[in-house]
């Protein structure tokens, strides 16, 4: 009986007890919802890599539009940028949108031996804050776009024929030290770090947010860098060129067209030079007159000299690497004056089991055969040497005395030696 009646004097205190328990946790969990409906503010991280061309404008021009600044505490640009291809207006008019964003700018220099030359030197300037990794450079910005303050022209007037590297950038106070991404958030208002004692590592709390440029606009703004401009150019002219000695249109055609379209295309987005232009269609024109003959002369001679003075002048302020200059004039070379001619001679040949028939056939020697040169057999342009140790005159007629592989092996006709079938011929 006792215990019945502790039991029901404690059945009250049990049922508030657990009642206040769920209340409790029914009220986390509200609190919990609707935290997490709160959005939390990050910092949005822009990669700007290549020349400034107009790809990338519209893509820094969009973001800034489009950061929204309740979710955003910070827009950084990470940019190793090399120079500029658009005009002052649309610099200024970057500037301003630089200037006027709701949300704090920041540019980072990096990572190590990145590069920030040019009108974006300025623009970093102009946001007021700027990060270089070490191995990097800021300068060369030229003539000042934008009118500044005191503090800022004094930066840009020294930045403006020369490069500071990451110590002088750091002394003179324009840029602060930054040797990683993390480091450079680290120093924005508002950006929240967490340091582990144990390990010595500091991670992020603040929410980062990575944005590029998509696919296509990222093909286009790879097409218009001088170096893939170049041999596009090159390779879409060079495939035309062999479509030209072939029968009917085929895949090597329809490509060189695109290379070629894409080449025009990055033509016309960087500073080209006409001039250069015309010289290398002029050199491809001359490669296509000798490519028909089969033998390198002297318009492969001119054609190459045209392609090597065409590629140096090609571009005004902007410079090809020279692995890029050699590799696109010797290959341009090789194919041109041997594989071409061999590719298409053998594409055209006659079917024959073999060119033993040309065995005794007379002809003409074109050009001096010491041991090599060229003549022509039944109105025929074949390579040919001499299979003796005197040299064959130009004009001079010769006989076929052998065939090995493309080259044809003459003999002069007079003086050279009788097939024994005339010897014995005669004799009967």
């Amino acid at each position: 009986m006792r215990e019945t009646k502790k039991l029901k004097n404690l059945s009250p205190c049990l049922f508030v007890l657990i009642l206040s328990v769920f209340i409790i946790n029914f009220s986390s969990s509200i609190a919990a919802a609707e935290s997490t409906d709160i959005p939390t503010r990050g910092v949005v991280v822009v990669e700007a890599s290549g020349l400034m061309d107009p790809v990338m404008f519209e893509m820094m021009t969009e973001i800034l539009e489009e950061t929204d600044p309740s979710e955003t505490i910070a827009l950084v640009f990470q940019v190793n940028v090399s120079g500029s291809v658009i005009e002052n207006e649309k610099v200024i008019e970057l500037g301003e949108a630089v200037i006027s964003s709701p949300v704090p700018v920041s540019f980072w220099i990096g990572p190590s031996g990145a590069r920030a030359k040019g009108p974006i030197a300025e623009l970093a300037i102009l946001s007021g804050d700027v990060g270089i990794s070490p191995g990097s450079k800021i300068g060369k910005i030229g003539t000042n776009i934008f009118p500044l303050n005191t503090f800022e022209e004094q930066n840009i007037l020294e930045l403006s024929e020369k490069t500071f590297n990451y110590e002088e950038a750091v002394d003179n106070g324009i840029a602060r030290s930054s040797p990683v991404l993390l480091e450079h958030l680290a120093g924005l208002e508002g950006f929240e770090v967490i340091a582990d004692l144990e390990t010595r590592e500091t991670k992020p709390l603040t929410q980062t947010r990575f944005e590029e440029m998509d696919p296509i606009d990222q093909f286009f703004h790879s097409v218009a860098s001088p170096a893939i401009t170049y041999l596009l150019f090159l390779a879409g002219m060079g495939l035309l060129v062999f479509e030209l000695y072939t029968a009917g249109v085929g895949i090597a055609g329809v490509i060189g067209a695109l290379c070629l379209l894409l080449g025009f295309y990055g033509l016309a987005v960087l500073p080209s030079n006409p001039w250069g232009i015309a010289l290398l269609i002029f050199s491809m024109l001359g490669f296509a007159i000798d490519v028909q003959t089969g033998v390198p002369r002297l318009w492969t001679a001119i054609a190459t000299t045209s392609l090597i003075t065409g590629s140096f002048i090609l571009f005004d302020g902007i410079s090809l690497s020279w692995l890029t200059l050699v590799f696109g004039i010797l290959l341009t070379v090789i194919c041109m004056s041997a594989g071409m001619p061999a590719m298409i001679r053998t594409r055209f040949a006659t079917p024959t089991i073999g060119r033993e028939w040309m065995i005794g056939e007379l002809g003409i020697a074109i050009d001096e055969i010491n041991p090599n040169g060229t003549i022509e057999v039944k109105g025929a342009i074949w390579k040919a040497q001499t299979n003796r140790a005197t040299p064959i005159k130009a004009e001079d007629k010769i006989r076929v005395a052998a065939v090995d592989g493309f080259w044809l092996q003459v003999e002069p006709l007079e003086g050279a030696a009788r097939d024994y079938r005339e010897r014995k011929s005669k004799k009967d």
